[in-house]
């Protein structure tokens, strides 16, 4: 299975006995939406709900941090997820938010995992079928082996800022990536992380939510100022975005990316690290 499957592909393969569904979507809570809620309206049939929000370090006061393995093991055996199996996410989300379960999946050492390309909105405009209410559970176990490598802290991202080795990129709006809107979370400060690179993350997709590929995907990094040859680090304001970045540089053949969990909810919240403002 590829990384990202079309709602052709999916269709077909749909009821396989060793195929799981997920439906990842998440909002920031000024958009005043309730994804459970959503997906209880109405979801791809058989698909469970991977909730954000609750797949996370319920310790840490940074909003869905990564959680443990335990928790994590947890929260996958109560969907019904297990090992050896092949599972497509999608969202239905203006965030992408299935990436961010990508990402979390692969670092926990899921090795056959994509992306529905599209998600939700165009399985609905092409007419397919949904279900609502909530799936009977089925019997999971899912084996968690974290892949540390696959994040980078504070503190790390502090010692790369100015080296010049890296490729730091911001998965946030132009606006707010440049310190002229409000971000969204109380206390936190505007601007960046001083030499980033600005790639808003809906300038990933076609008009028709489906990923921009090729030629087409590369110009979008080539016209933000990034080098692909270097080493990345993905940003956003909480770690979901920066998933969606991350999610387009595979699709380019680019696995030397890490992502930065606490994102701007802990670098703009801190005093003491470096910010600056204005356009890359």
């Amino acid at each position: 299975m590829d990384s990202l499957v079309s709602t052709d592909w999916l269709a077909t393969h749909l009821g396989a006995a060793d195929l799981s569904v997920i439906d990842a979507s998440w909002f920031l809570p000024a958009l005043g939406r309730d994804a459970r809620a959503e997906y209880e309206a109405a979801h791809i049939p058989g698909a469970v709900f991977f909730d954000l929000d609750d797949v996370s370090d319920p310790e840490d006061p940074l909003p869905h941090m990564m959680p443990d393995a335990a928790r994590f093991a947890s929260r996958m055996r109560a969907i019904g997820l297990g090992d050896h199996e092949r599972l497509v996410v999608y969202d239905n989300s203006p965030h992408h938010s299935a990436a961010r379960a990508w990402w979390m999946l692969r670092a926990f050492g899921a090795h056959d995992v994509a992306i529905l390309d599209g998600g939700f909105q165009k399985w609905r405009a092409e007419g397919r079928p949904v279900e609502s209410g909530v799936p009977a559970a089925r019997p999971g176990h899912f084996t968690p082996q974290l892949d540390a490598d696959r994040i980078v802290d504070k503190a790390a991202l502090l010692a790369l800022v100015g080296a010049g080795s890296h490729e730091i990129v911001d998965a946030r709006g132009a606006s707010r990536f440049a310190g002229a809107e409000p971000e969204p979370r109380k206390g936190l400060a505007a601007g960046h992380i001083p030499g980033a690179r600005n790639l808003p993350q809906d300038r990933l997709f076609n008009a028709d939510n489906s990923f921009r590929r090729g030629d087409d995907l590369r110009a979008a990094f080539a016209d933000a100022g990034i080098d692909l040859e270097r080493p990345m680090i993905t940003t956003c304001g909480s770690g979901v975005t920066a998933a969606v970045v991350l999610f387009a540089a595979h699709l380019l053949g680019k696995d030397d990316v890490r992502l930065y969990d606490g994102s701007w909810s802990e670098w703009g919240a801190d005093p003491a690290t470096p910010k600056a403002t204005g356009e890359a």
